[in-house]
């Protein structure tokens, strides 16, 4: 009797620590696809405005 009693003790703890080391982890991510906007008119204005400036410049000392 102590030998099916020591086997039955040896089962349960086994399961015991095989069902404790049981780890189940479930990540859920989720993407969204947003449009990006960018605005570039400032550096557009300000690219024009120094051409404007130096082709200014440039008629100038070229009349001279």
């Amino acid at each position: 009797m102590k030998k099916t009693s020591a086997a039955a003790f040896a089962a349960v703890l086994l399961a015991g620590l095989c069902t404790g080391c049981w780890t189940h982890h479930e990540i859920k991510t989720e993407s969204e696809i947003k449009p990006v906007h960018i605005t570039i008119d400032v550096n557009v204005k300000v690219d024009k405005a120094l051409d404007d400036y130096f082709s200014d410049l440039d008629k100038a000392s070229t009349e001279q």
